[in-house]
């Protein structure tokens, strides 16, 4: 899924972006391009990262594993 926001304004470290359904998003001004400016459209991808999800759960696996052999 493909979601356009705007850049409305700068509040100081923050950026607040507007969707095209007029909600309001804060994002930290850091995590944009240096050249990011008001007005500007960014267009932001959201899925699902199978890949991440596996790794979490490899990590929480072995987590869990560890505290389990330190018991016995």
């Amino acid at each position: 899924m493909i979601i356009k926001l705007a850049i409305d304004r700068f509040e100081g470290d923050k950026a607040v972006l507007i969707a095209e359904s007029g909600e309001q998003i804060i994002w930290p001004k850091n995590k944009l391009m240096e050249q990011a400016r008001e007005g500007m459209v960014l267009s932001f991808n959201i899925q699902n990262s199978e890949e991440a999800e596996k790794d979490k759960k490899e990590l929480a696996k072995n987590i869990l594993n560890e505290l389990l052999k330190a018991e016995n």
